[in-house]
């Protein structure tokens, strides 16, 4: 995409997961959509979520 935003797919086939591993993630917290669509699609910034998945996870006790 023009925006440097790139789809569900484009995501999971640049980091060699499913569409629906992301789609856990995001629901998990692990990544966030830099946009959600009004369609409910989302859009990702591809090094803000390796970013995202390279910071330590904080544990909730």
């Amino acid at each position: 995409m023009a925006d440097g935003l790139i789809t569900t797919r484009d995501l999971a086939q640049a980091l060699n997961v499913s569409t629906k591993t992301i789609h856990r993630w995001v629901t998990a917290g692990k990544i966030r959509p830099t946009v959600i669509t009004p369609g409910n699609q989302y859009r990702f910034n591809l090094d803000d979520v390796l970013h995202q998945l390279n910071q330590p996870r904080r544990r909730s006790d």
